[in-house]
């Protein structure tokens, strides 16, 4: 056989052929990769010294899945369905085959990769390896057979756990399902597949017995099918609304599972390629690879970070907390300031409370937690001790002359090289880094709460931010495994502002006599995790109306707050912290709150305003049109212009339905001419609040897109 290939390092030992799999950097299927994995395979197969196989791959990865980039590209069903097949049916010649193949699962075997996995005879993993069928989370799902071998496997319940939720389970707990025959050793992983596949030439292990597709004892009875099927079709329907692909996993088993695997593949593929097409993958697949992009800026490319290692932070609420808690998790050294030992004390017992859910899990134990904290945190009340870190955040009151006065101080304590970070959500931070003699090494950092489990990092430039502190502060970002998205200065930076755009038609319609409860519906039902009086309250009606009344006196007319929110204010019902806002939270669950409800009804009747139906797609198209001409605002001020990152940022900062590719990808579905041509019309009738963004009207005359692929 060929003993030479660009990704695949061919050894033979003792008549077995070791194909080790080197695809950088995830041994992805990509076609080049494909083409030579299936000419080794096929050419072991060939030759008559050849008596078995083991596959396995290199680093932290078996197969990650398939190239992601080819399936986003397709636009067809009719193309990219022969290519599908072909790869099936190439599995099915390996699992068919005239050798035994044995599986070396040396780290992830995900998506296609589980997918060659299980149609080997036999499969050895090492401790840890991570496994699974993920490919419901980019829209799609198993096209190479997963559907009908994984349930043979490990039984139809577990399967569709595992493709509807598309998350991936460890070597161990395969083992324990039926999916992985042996778990050994990193360290051992070779020995133990050559073992492995010398029992088969030895007669020991026989294929045929081991063929997935003749394995039909872990099947359901027709009854047993149609019981399990029917609660997966319940409860995918509470959780997945929205999406198409784990309804079409479901689809896939319940015309499957049949005595002609070959067959149950084939439509399999079919229902794959329907998935691949549509534009919820498309979606899908683009935050997936805008993600794994973002903070790649060209402003930086080449400017090397500098190491961080010690991190200051100022301030142990709720935010400094969760803060620490990311740095600690990420191994690095944290410094926690406050005013006193009291605040400090309760920064570290919010710091530890963090920690109880991955501890109550058994992810870690708190003797993990003791030794972490006693190694790598550090407490005081003096900002002295800040002298030796390389970055400083700060998340103490918003007000600007505390913040001017820390970081001044700071200065003359710290490096000149330390970064200084702060998490303000809406003080300007081009004011506040005015203070310093070098204003370059000041950026934002804008966390979103819960600091430790939003994915979000904004990343705000003031006017004189340095593209050294810019790199490094991205690259921090993703050590702490958030996504940074990166924005310019201005009033509410890019996700408060844009969410507001969203959420500012809710106080309007509700002046207009819509009923509340059909707005906070219609959002939801779009998508959207809570509706806006849910989110005013959780947010605080005093700190939207804060906020409302800066934009209205920086940004003009067409920011001016609506006389009903000024009613709603004076009622001093704040939301959940004063235990009432839109909604009553003294019971056991959230009522409307009459209070509220009463300074709406007597608005109404003041002003002589009936009430007023409108359609749940109505109040979308009213709210998302506001969105999307406030981010053509915000592209046209500079305060961001990737599109891509725009819709990241609302995705992971606001729980933007995945699913519609965010707001700009909503944007150009709807097409620019409709979107200007409807903001004219709300503008006639609803005012200068919907005054089209200069850019929409370029858009709209040239036919333009945000996204320019």
């Amino acid at each position: 056989m060929k003993t030479e290939y660009e990704s695949i390092n061919v050894e033979i030992r003792k008549s077995v052929a070791v194909l080790t799999m080197n695809n950088p950097p995830v041994n992805q299927l990509s076609p080049d990769f494909t083409k030579e994995l299936k000419d080794a395979i096929n050419g072991a197969f060939e030759d008559p010294e050849i008596k078995a196989l083991v596959l396995t791959g290199t680093g932290k990865n078996f197969i990650a899945g398939a190239d992601i980039t080819q399936i986003y590209a397709v636009k067809e069903k009719e193309t990219i369905f022969p290519v599908a097949l072909e790869m099936a049916r190439f599995l099915n010649r390996i699992e068919q085959g005239p050798k035994p193949v044995i599986a070396a699962i040396n780290g992830n075997a995900l998506g296609g990769g589980l997918e060659i996995a299980m149609a080997c005879h036999y499969r050895v993993a090492a401790k840890g390896a991570m496994v699974g069928q993920p490919e419901v989370q980019i829209g799609v799902i198993p096209g190479a057979g997963g559907t009908q071998r994984l349930p043979r496997l490990i039984g139809l319940p577990n399967a569709l756990e595992m493709m509807t939720t598309g998350m991936p389970i460890n070597a161990e707990k395969g083992a324990t399902r039926g999916l992985i025959d042996e778990v050994v050793a990193p360290e051992e992983l070779l020995e133990k597949a050559l073992k492995a596949a010398s029992r088969f030439v030895a007669g020991q292990l026989k294929t045929g017995v081991l063929i997935t597709g003749n394995r039909l004892d872990r099947l359901p009875s027709a009854a047993e099918k149609k019981a399990i099927l029917g609660m997966a079709k319940m409860m995918t329907a509470e959780k997945a609304k929205g999406y198409l692909a784990p309804f079409k996993v479901i689809e896939a088993v319940e015309k499957g599972l049949g005595y002609d695997i070959e067959d149950d593949i084939e439509r399999e593929v079919g229902l794959f390629s329907e998935c691949a097409v549509s534009p919820i993958a498309k979606n899908l697949m683009g935050i997936f690879l805008n993600t794994r992009a973002a903070g790649r800026l060209p402003r930086i490319k080449g400017i090397e970070p500098a190491k961080i290692r010690r991190v200051g932070m100022l301030g142990g609420g709720v935010m400094g907390s969760g803060i620490v808690s990311l740095l600690l998790k990420g191994g690095f050294e944290a410094v926690l300031w406050d005013i006193n030992n009291e605040a400090v004390e309760k920064g570290v017992a919010a710091v530890r409370k963090t920690f109880a859910y991955p501890i109550k899990k058994r992810k870690m134990t708190q003797a993990d937690l003791d030794r972490m904290a006693g190694e790598l945190l550090t407490t005081t009340t003096s900002l002295e001790d800040m002298k030796g870190v390389d970055l400083v955040i700060e998340a103490v009151m918003e007000d600007m002359n505390i913040k001017q006065d820390i970081w001044k101080r700071l200065e003359s304590i710290c490096r000149a090289d330390v970064i200084f970070a702060t998490n303000t959500s809406a003080l300007p931070i081009t004011q506040m880094a005015s203070v310093l003699s070098d204003p370059g090494r000041m950026i934002g950092l804008h966390f979103f709460n819960p600091a430790h489990r939003m994915q979000l990092l904004e990343i705000i430039c003031a006017e004189k931010t340095s593209n050294e502190t810019l790199s490094t502060s991205v690259d921090f970002a993703r050590k702490i495994k958030k996504v940074p998205i990166v924005v310019n200065d201005g009033p509410g930076f890019y996700v408060s502002r844009q969410l507001g755009g969203l959420m500012a038609g809710f106080i309007p319609l509700v002046a207009e006599g819509v009923d509340p409860a059909i707005i906070e519906n219609s959002m939801v039902d779009f998508g959207m995790p809570m509706g806006p009086a849910t989110l005013s309250d959780l947010t605080g009606i005093d700190i939207n109306y804060h906020v409302a009344k800066t934009f209205e006196r920086i940004m003009g007319e067409r920011y001016r707050m609506h006389p009903l929110t000024e009613l709603i204010f004076k009622t001093g019902c704040y939301g959940r912290k004063t235990g009432s806002g839109w909604f009553d939270y003294s019971g056991e669950k959230p009522v409307p709150n009459p209070k509220v409800f009463e300074v709406v009804k007597n608005y109404l009747k003041e002003n002589g305003i009936p009430p007023k139906e409108m359609s749940k797609q109505a109040i979308v198209d009213l709210m998302l049109a506001n969105a999307i001409n406030e981010a053509a605002y915000m592209i046209q001020e500079g305060i961001c212009d990737r599109p891509q990152d725009m819709d990241l940022a609302m995705i992971y900062g606001t729980g933007f339905p995945p699913y519609r590719g965010g707001v700009l990808r909503y944007a150009d579905a709807w097409g620019a001419s409709n979107v200007y041509e409807y903001l004219v019309k709300q503008e006639t009738e609803r005012g200068v609040r919907f005054k089209p963004a200069n850019l929409l009207k370029e858009m709209a005359e040239s036919g333009d897109n945000f996204y320019k692929e």
